[in-house]
């Protein structure tokens, strides 16, 4: 219940600007400008409870308590390891990040990426942080997280080992700010090991809040470097890698088989890229398994020819590609000098250029970070139509797996987009609409427990004529199951699946899930658009039919009605308790339903909902109403029981409730289910009255107090209380 209440609490949040870059959620609840003061106030050093400086923050594995690199390790401040540290000294560069014994080179790269534009930067990194003025042993940056900003705060005890840092650090040594944020990185992920292997796009979209893509450069568009430049011209964030061959894969099988090595050791081979040794050099000093970030496309003129050129940077800081256009290369000699000096070709800092030919040849894939529009404070470049909705897939509800679950695919959640405007410019010179549509499943235990992540996707169907214009009816299973998807993604074990489209104007429907049904999760699905294209949920209203039943008695069951009066007494009310014991006698005699006869729960909401002169008692008139809305619920039930088990699935509740009168959206039936069904999703009869009932119930409720229809009630604790409470 309690997370319930919070998801409630963050949508609250949400709705208010808390959760932005401006209006950061403080992570773990700690406020950054209050603990400075009372540590200012107190004169002592902040100490962090939420990410102490023990061995359990390092890691749980390679980096575990008992593990051989761990051993030695001192927690130091900046201030016990220089005599004069800076946070940043003369503006943050990429040389202030160098890799330690951390596989995190994916991370690194996108931090370095950070420092190739101030603004993007102190989005991150809070400026106005030192080691002077009000110091106190705290710091703070702001990381985005599935789809919000948070504000992390940490101490400045840094592991070392011999005197040195033992993870990112700057090349002088005296500059910390890369540092203290790789360690707000690790405390979001619980431990600074959970960082070990990763993708350069989580790293980019948890620094900008933007949607990430993936190219296969094996597979690359013909335009993919116009693509790049356009990104770089925009503020885009890019990196690019090497994957490792499945011959090198083979050859460490054998040698690990050959020296009796366990294979979890071929594991970290990929996972850790903190030293040359653990991934593969080759011969032009390109690493492989390793993430490097892109940081300039150019084109020059060579011998009378154009060249595309794109520069690279390896964040170790060293080891640079020594191919044609690498530093000192001959090919520097063979163009002008204002070009050589514009391109600033010499360097050892782990920077270099190389020709998108070579580019192409040598690396796997490029990753382009599109930023969100609130990133972006030029008039002059373009911004997305950017689109954000929070969703869950529960198991007997909304986790319906893919296309190729049909009985359960239409229950996912689904969301309409409506392209109106075809695209200005397109690169590929064809008239359409693009987007972009990424789907991110919300979980750090997949990092911090080394767990694999569901595979996730979503499919794109066009929306027929029939249903178009309207945000408040959703697609069932004769629309979705009698058409193909215009579009799909892939289907991925990733955080995110992005991916870029090209449709004709018209209105979609977009529908996340997990490959497998009766998965459950929470999500975040984006959309990034070229011109105005207007998202939304596609839910039904809340509402509800408040029906007077008409009720006469010689439509009650005359043994329903022998009952009452035998029970009843002088009387002629009957409390929860007897409504109870009659029930259950006139239910017994059914053989069509199953039940394990009414709770007194469900009695007890019944007299709650039909007890006019609020004496806790139901009477003859109440009764009939009663045995009204029986023989109406009792009539859905056998309906929506298809398969005549006697019970019905928690996947037809939805229209079982419609039929009742409730119009109700995906959370409201998530919640009903989590209540209401039992352990293999069916729902007996009792539960199915006990359900409508309560709904009955909570809308009269709401509506007696919402006297002007605003669709908000306010009340204080004891009101809240009293209602809740029964």
């Amino acid at each position: 219940m309690t997370s319930r209440a919070d998801r409630v609490a963050r949508q609250q949040d949400l709705d208010q600007g808390i959760g932005t870059n401006q209006n950061a959620t403080k992570y773990s609840q700690q406020d950054f400008d209050a603990l400075q003061q009372q540590c200012v106030k107190s004169k002592r050093l902040f100490e962090d409870d939420c990410f102490p400086a023990e061995a359990k923050s390092l890691g749980y594995n390679e980096l575990g308590p008992y593990s051989s690199k761990t051993r030695g390790v001192v927690w130091k401040r900046p201030t016990e390891l220089c005599s004069n540290p800076k946070f940043i000294s003369d503006g943050a560069t990429r040389t202030d990040i160098r890799q330690g014994v951390l596989g995190d080179c994916w991370l690194l790269a996108a931090i370095a990426s950070l420092t190739l534009d101030q603004q993007f930067l102190d989005r991150v990194v809070p400026p106005g942080q030192n080691f002077s003025q009000n110091y106190a042993g705290i710091f703070h940056f702001q990381i985005w997280q599935y789809g919000e900003w948070v504000d992390v705060v940490v101490d400045d005890r840094l592991p070392t080992k011999d005197g040195k840092l033992l993870f990112v650090h700057s090349a002088e040594g005296s500059e910390f700010w890369s540092a203290l944020l790789e360690k707000a990185y690790a405390k979001l992920y619980g431990s600074y090991e959970a960082l070990a292997g990763g993708s350069t796009t989580e790293g980019f979209e948890d620094f900008t809040g933007g949607i990430a893509e993936t190219y296969s450069l094996s597979q690359a568009p013909p335009n993919l470097f116009q693509l790049m430049q356009r990104a770089l011209k925009l503020g885009s964030l890019m990196g690019c890698s090497i994957d490792v061959s499945l011959v090198f894969i083979l050859i460490c099988i054998v040698v690990c088989k050959q020296i009796n090595t366990h294979l979890t050791c071929l594991f970290f081979v990929f996972k850790d890229t903190s030293t040359y040794d653990m991934e593969t050099l080759r011969a032009v000093k390109l690493v492989k398994a390793h993430g490097y970030s892109v940081t300039g496309a150019e084109e020059v003129h060579c011998q009378g020819k154009g060249v595309q050129l794109v520069r690279i940077r390896n964040p170790w800081g060293e080891v640079e590609w020594t191919g044609p256009w690498s530093d000192g290369s001959i090919e520097w000699n063979n163009i002008s000098k204002d070009e050589k000096e514009r391109l600033n070709n010499v360097s050892e800092d782990g920077e270099f250029w190389m020709s998108y030919s070579d580019f192409i040849k040598n690396f796997s894939r490029v990753e382009i970070c599109n930023l969100t529009p609130d990133t972006l404070t030029s008039e002059d470049v373009h911004r997305w139509n950017y689109y954000q909705f929070e969703g869950m897939w529960r198991t007997g509800s909304t986790a319906g797996g893919c296309r190729n679950h049909a009985a359960t695919f239409p229950f996912n959640p689904q969301f309409v987009l409506r392209l109106e405007d075809l695209d200005d410019h397109p690169l590929d010179g064809k008239p359409g609409c693009t987007f972009l549509v990424g789907l991110m499943q919300k979980s750090r235990q997949q990092r911090r427990l080394n767990r694999e992540f569901e595979p996730i996707g979503y499919a794109i169907y066009q929306v027929p004529d029939g249903y178009k214009g309207s945000s408040s009816v959703r697609l069932g299973p004769d629309v979705l199951l009698g058409q193909d998807p215009v579009a799909m993604s892939s289907f991925m074990k990733e955080r995110e699946v992005c991916e870029r489209f090209k449709l004709p104007p018209g209105e979609y429907v977009i529908i996340p899930s997990t490959f497998l049904p009766h998965k459950n999760g929470s999500f975040t699905l984006r959309m990034f658009s070229e011109k105005h294209a207007p998202a939304s949920p596609l839910e039904a209203e809340i509402g509800a039919k408040m029906v007077v039943e008409e009720t006469f008695e010689k439509n009650v069951d005359p043994y329903f009605k022998q009952l009452f009066k035998q029970i009843a007494g002088s009387d002629n009310e009957v409390s929860a308790h007897q409504l109870l014991e009659i029930l259950n006698k006139v239910v017994s005699k059914w053989t069509d339903v199953k039940t394990h006869g009414f709770g007194l729960e469900t009695c007890r909401l019944i007299v709650s909902l039909l007890d006019r002169d609020d004496n806790n008692t139901l009477g003859p008139l109440e009764v009939q109403v009663l045995w009204t809305k029986l023989q109406k619920y009792l009539e859905i039930f056998k309906n929506r029981d298809t398969d005549h088990s006697g019970t019905m699935s928690s996947h037809e509740m939805r229209d079982a409730v419609t039929e009742a009168g409730f119009q109700i959206n995906s959370a409201v039936v998530e919640a009903i289910v989590s209540r209401y069904a039992d352990a293999q999703y069916a729902i007996d009869f009792d539960s199915f009255v006990g359900c409508l009932i309560k709904l009955e119930m909570l809308f009269k409720m709401f509506k007696s107090l919402d006297k002007n229809n605003s669709g908000k009630i306010e009340l204080d604790l004891q009101q809240w209380l009293c209602l809740a409470i029964y």
